[in-house]
């Protein structure tokens, strides 16, 4: 069931994010893939970028097919990329979307892993190390180190 429109401001639609990820992490992931493409398609506008990279990434998580997922991957990645881009003025988001690049780049080479795209996975495990930097020294921060880690044994295999 799709919930009717809700106020549209920043605060709301990242509780609704929070929403649809909880709905995820429950195991529901069609209903969360329904809310987050809803949500994909109220978040329209320039000042939108940091939700749109934010939807993408978790709706990402929520599909069945590797193919479906890399191409969400890919969307949150240039929506971070149109955030963070030279002629952007860093804002209110510019900590968080540093911080995201590691998880996305992990994201896209584990996205070529199931895809058997060794090659492509390998590209983006670099790119995901070279910016592991930018994460703090936090629960998540440790959490994508080791999955960066985890990743590169998988693919030492390949």
């Amino acid at each position: 069931m799709v919930e009717p429109q809700q106020e549209a401001s920043p605060d709301a639609i990242m509780v609704r994010i929070g929403q649809a990820i909880m709905l995820h992490r429950a195991g529901d992931r069609e209903e969360a893939r329904n809310r987050f493409g809803l949500l994909w398609s109220q978040a329209t506008g320039e000042g939108d970028l940091f939700h749109r990279c934010t939807i993408a990434h978790y709706m990402a998580d929520t599909q069945d097919d590797p193919a479906t997922e890399l191409e969400w991957d890919r969307r949150a990645l240039a929506a971070a990329d149109a955030l963070t881009g030279e002629d952007v003025e860093w804002g209110e988001h510019s900590v968080a979307v540093r911080a995201l690049y590691p998880s996305l780049y992990l994201n896209l080479a584990a996205d070529h892993v199931k895809l058997g795209e060794a090659s492509a996975a390998r590209q983006e495990l670099r790119r995901a190390r070279s910016v592991l930097g930018s994460l703090a020294d936090d629960e998540y921060g440790a959490g994508i180190r080791a999955a960066v880690e985890r990743l590169e044994i998988q693919l030492t295999a390949l």
